[in-house]
């Protein structure tokens, strides 16, 4: 794994000139921007989503979920620009709680969509069963 410590980041030393920011630099604030819109769309859609009852249940989660996915992009941020092993740390941790998230919830969505799967086939049983008068000798 590459040294985060190694990369130049911030003004130069003598010039306190701006110092391009190289592929890498360029890379981390599009995945930080990035973070940032998925975090805000992960809330708003969360929020929409805890407008009915049932789906609070889901919505609430995503809405924790979008917040530490930006919490994560600050922290990426602040270790960007002071260089901060510390904020990294809290970086990776955050992002690591946002994917814990939404991985429970993917699971929940994976057995509830089985659950109607198999109660819509077994509707479908019952209704074709009334209809041909449930006799099958």
């Amino acid at each position: 794994m590459e040294d985060f410590n190694k990369i130049p980041m911030g003004l130069a030393d003598e010039s306190m000139e701006p110092k391009a920011l190289g592929i890498f630099g360029m890379l981390f604030n599009r995945m930080t921007s990035d973070m940032k819109f998925v975090g805000l769309f992960t809330i708003i859609y969360g929020a929409l989503t805890c407008l009915s009852i049932i789906g609070a249940v889901i919505g609430i989660p995503l809405i924790f979920a979008g917040m530490r996915i930006r919490e994560a992009a600050d922290e990426f941020t602040m270790f960007q620009s002071a260089n901060d092993n510390k904020a990294l740390r809290r970086a990776f941790e955050k992002q690591g709680r946002y994917f814990n998230i939404l991985k429970i919830l993917i699971i929940v969505a994976l057995v509830l969509t089985v659950i109607y799967i198999i109660v819509f086939i077994s509707m479908i049983g019952t209704f074709l069963s009334a209809m041909s008068g449930g006799d099958f000798s």
